[in-house]
Formats: structure tokens, sequence, C-alpha cells
């Protein structure tokens, strides 16, 4: 990577590699994501063979993701892992309270770290970022009693630092929009079904087949609320009676356009850690 190391970005990325050269072997936790990715690739460049990729492959997680992560791995050298996952056989997930990630990564993490012990990797590392913190994140009071590992948020890193970073290493994830797990669409208290979050699944998959990058498809009950960029506004009315249509006939009664836009994380709002 050609940023200059007196740089900030450029002093993070030298603490990220004595970090990650500390743990001595590692598993990270790889959605395919910005962030992810990025740790990912610079832990291999580090570690080589010591460093490997763990993939949750659930419901969770759409498929094209999975599909994504197979590919990065694969071009790149790197040992993958698909970790099968049951999260709705869990009533603490599948009731969808407030806290439902707290129980997710409680669940997921546990296993990352057995399978890392088998394969005798010392540690699960995950990338979570310093912009990640103002936000209600249930999910990172897990990691920390399970001893994940953050080496992102540890070492300073911001998302825009991030995205910079990945594109002078030339990664393709640098402008990737970002997508969260898909339970993250649903109103806190509705029960998560199979069936509900396949119809969110391929309700976003549709709109990113008509070009949308950076939106998201919220399930109140039987009311899909689409949230896009407010530049895609006009867009997204311009072929309304078709994006109306796909979406109920995958089962939603009433879909609805946001007039505040995309906004990461829509669904805390009100909630208190």
């Amino acid at each position: 990577m050609d940023l200059d190391n007196s740089s900030d970005i450029g002093k993070k990325i030298s603490a990220l590699n004595e970090y990650l050269r500390s743990l001595g072997s590692v598993a990270v936790a790889f959605s395919g994501g910005v962030d992810s990715t990025f740790l990912l690739k610079t832990a291999h460049d580090v570690l080589g063979e010591r460093a490997v990729a763990v993939t949750e492959s659930s419901c969770f997680v759409p498929e094209r993701d999975i599909r994504a992560a197979r590919e990065f791995c694969a071009a790149n050298g790197i040992r993958l892992f698909e970790l099968e996952a049951n999260p709705l056989d869990d009533e603490d997930i599948r009731k969808n309270p407030a806290n439902r990630c707290y129980f997710c990564k409680k669940s997921l993490y546990a296993d990352m770290k057995n399978l890392a012990n088998e394969n005798g990797i010392l540690h699960v590392a995950e990338g979570t970022n310093v912009d990640d913190m103002g936000d209600y994140r249930p999910g990172l009071l897990a990691l920390e009693e399970l001893g994940i590992k953050s080496p992102l948020r540890e070492c300073g890193f911001t998302k825009d630092e991030i995205r910079l970073a990945s594109k002078e290493a030339g990664l393709p994830t640098w402008d990737k929009p970002s997508s969260p797990c898909l339970a993250s669409r649903f109103a806190y208290g509705e029960t998560l079904t199979l069936e509900r979050i396949r119809m969110v699944e391929q309700a976003e998959g549709f709109l990113l087949e008509r070009g949308f990058s950076q939106f998201r498809v919220r399930a109140h009950g039987n009311v899909a609320r689409i949230e896009v960029m407010p530049g895609d506004m006009e867009r997204l009315l311009a072929i309304r009676s078709e994006v109306a249509a796909e979406i109920k006939r995958l089962g939603f009664d009433f879909v609805a356009m946001d007039l505040s836009g995309f906004k990461s994380g829509s669904m805390n709002a009100g909630v208190r850690g």
C-alpha cells in the first residue's frame, strides 16, 4: 500500500499490522463487507496461512454475500470456513427484542471461537470500527464477553479511512454500500420467520437489479418501507408501479417510500442501550 506512513492512515495501517502480527494467528469473521474485507486482506498479508476467514451461512445473510465471500477468498488464496448457523432456532433471537443482536452475536461468535480452537487458531477478530460506537449496538457486549478482537477499532480506524485504505490497496469493496444482517430490517418485537426474511431479501435483490445501491427494505408488519438516498427518490418514483407490484407479489400488502431517505440503523430510533 502506497499511503505515506507519516500520514494518520499510514500510521494506523502500521499499527494494525503490528497488532495482527502480535496475535500470531487469527480467524476473521468475514461478511464480505468493507470493514471485514480490509481486515481479512491485511491479516492475510501479515500472517499468511495463519489468517483464515469464517463466514456465517444462515438465513440472516443474503446468498449473494456468501457467494461474494467465497469468490474473494478463492481469488486471494485465503482459507474460508463456512459456519452453518440456525439463528431462528433460538427463541431469544426469533422474538426479535431490542437486544436481539446480543443473543445472535453471542451464539455465532461462540461457535467461531470453537471452530478456531479446533483448528489451532489463537484468536477470533471482527471488523467493528470507531464510527460504529455511536449507534445502539448490543452485540458489542457479546464480543467483549467472549474476548473477540476488534483490530480496526483498537487501531482507531474510521469508516472513511477504511474505504480510502481499501481503495489504495485495490480492494473491490472500497465503495461497497453497507449491508448489515437481514434481521436488522424488521421492527423490534416482530417475530422473525424464514418466510418474511426471504421476502425482504428478494425485495432488496429486486431493487439491486434495478440499479439502486445504498438502500433498505424495512418490514413493519405487512408494510414494506423503502429507504433510498434522497438523490434516488425521483428514480424510485418513476418505477413505483413496477416496484409496488413486485414487492406485493412477494407477500407485502403495502409499499411505502420513506421521505426521510436512507439512514443506517433507522430501526434503532428511540432505542437506548
